[in-house]
């Protein structure tokens, strides 16, 4: 018998969360054509009413689980009834098909105590010292959590998934996980599969994970991010700084559209403090983290052939829609 966590996001607003469950077959061939549609009450996830709730999961995705014998996660697609997508399926929206964009997402989040709500590594009474020791840090006064981090690296690389390094962040009991994938949607399947892992992780550990790109508020402590770096064909052989300008420029008109799908409350991230530009500006350079858009020097390096780091979107933001938006600017400037 093989067991499948089916895996999708619901309609909560305005930030979906993930939720599973596990079917149950008697064999799998391998193959993702041969993993079933299901479905689920939608009434229950806020995607459907209650006089009408079936909701179809479509397999789009699917890695070894490595927290269970014999068990795969399985990405999917929510659809309607009638078999389209759904108005909560972001997936749906990226215009990839050729897979020609290439994306690495940089996760931020926040290892959360649940008893006295705040990060690991906070006294029950007043602040930890402040920030600037515990970025990729080690030791017991400056690293929190890392047996759940470190386990967590481990599942995902087991599973499959693209994962291409961690460190401890800037703040106490905030981490990061990097994933890169050619194709945007399937950077966004590993994003969520590695999301999943994660909270099933806390479970375990009794720990929340925040993905709140300011649950610390307005103290003088660092927000969360979702970096998004991106490439394409133009952007990996231009070998031309005029065309990185012209790209980069696509992004100045849209700037609300952008901000509109970056995750919610992120007016209290983007404030020009804290590595972030200001939510009202729009900025590019090379190798600046307080600009919007980050040119990295290893571009320039290369005789402008490589990528760019889109540093707005924050850590609760869904990785489909923002690569959806990307990829829509960036054909502007083709």
């Amino acid at each position: 018998m093989v067991k499948f966590e089916y895996i999708w996001l619901d309609g909560y607003q305005p930030t979906q969360s993930l939720r599973s469950k596990t079917k149950i077959e008697k064999e799998f061939s391998g193959k993702l054509e041969d993993l079933p549609m299901w479905s689920f009450d939608g009434s229950s996830t806020k995607q459907a009413p209650g006089g009408s709730s079936d909701c179809l999961l479509k397999p789009v995705f699917f890695v070894k689980d490595p927290q269970r014998k014999n068990a795969y996660l399985v990405m999917c697609e929510v659809l309607e009834a009638n078999g389209k997508p759904h108005a909560t399926n972001g997936r749906a929206t990226i215009e990839d098909d050729d897979n020609d964009f290439w994306f690495g997402f940089e996760q931020e989040y926040f290892l959360w105590n649940p008893n006295n709500n705040k990060p690991l590594g906070f006294p029950d009474n007043g602040y930890p010292s402040p920030q600037g020791q515990y970025y990729c840090s080690v030791g017991t006064n400056n690293a929190f959590g890392r047996d759940i981090v470190e386990e967590h690296l481990d599942v995902c690389i087991e599973a499959g998934l693209n994962v291409e390094g961690i460190n401890a962040e800037v703040a106490a009991g905030q981490w990061e996980f990097q994933i890169f994938a050619k194709g945007a949607k399937e950077a966004g399947d590993q994003i969520w599969i590695a999301r999943y892992l994660l909270e099933r992780i806390g479970e375990k550990y009794g720990v929340s994970i925040n993905w709140h790109c300011k649950p610390l508020g307005t103290l003088d402590w660092n927000g969360s991010g979702m970096h998004a770096n991106f490439s394409n064909t133009l952007l990996r052989t231009a070998g031309d700084k005029a065309v990185y300008d012209k790209v980069c420029e696509a992004f100045r008109p849209v700037v609300s559209e952008h901000i509109d799908v970056y995750g919610a409350d992120n007016h209290l991230r983007l404030t020009g403090l804290h590595e972030t530009a200001s939510i009202h500006d729009f900025s590019y350079g090379v190798s600046d983290r307080g600009a919007s858009i980050r040119i990295p020097v290893a571009t320039v390096e290369r005789g402008w052939k490589g990528y760019l780091e889109d540093r707005r979107p924050n850590s609760a933001a869904d990785p489909y829609k923002v690569a959806a938006r990307i990829i829509k600017t960036v054909k502007t400037a083709l």
